[in-house]
């Protein structure tokens, strides 16, 4: 569990890492040939490749996710039990609604027909 957060923190960091690195190295000048560029094509371009950065570091991320061994990760039996109970507690409690909707219907109905 610590190496999938390790993963997340590291990934987190070079999130927040790359984009500003490079807006930083585009605007003091430390890339070649940036300063040629006009002031509205530095932007443009620093914000693409900060953009295009982030998205590296989330398909690296992906890709070190589906790397993981899916095998190593059973769900707690404990957690599982109180899940399915959940459901069927909420399952049964939809039907009684729907069933007691539909009688009130049903009633509702049939005194109109009796009006009639």
């Amino acid at each position: 569990m610590t190496g999938v957060i390790r993963k997340f923190f590291v990934a987190s960091m070079f999130m927040w890492m790359a984009p500003v690195a490079i807006l930083y190295a585009f605007n003091h000048n430390l890339i070649p040939g940036s300063a040629n560029l006009s002031p509205y094509s530095m932007t443009l371009v620093s914000g693409f490749l900060a953009v295009i950065s982030v998205n590296v570091v989330i398909a690296f991320y992906i890709y070190m996710a589906m790397k993981e061994p899916s095998d190593k990760h059973e769900p707690d039996p404990a957690f599982l039990a109180e899940a399915k109970a959940s459901v069927n507690q909420s399952t049964s409690q939809a039907e009684a609604s729907v069933n007691q909707s539909t009688s009130q219907a049903e009633g509702s109905s049939h005194s109109l027909k009796k009006k009639e």
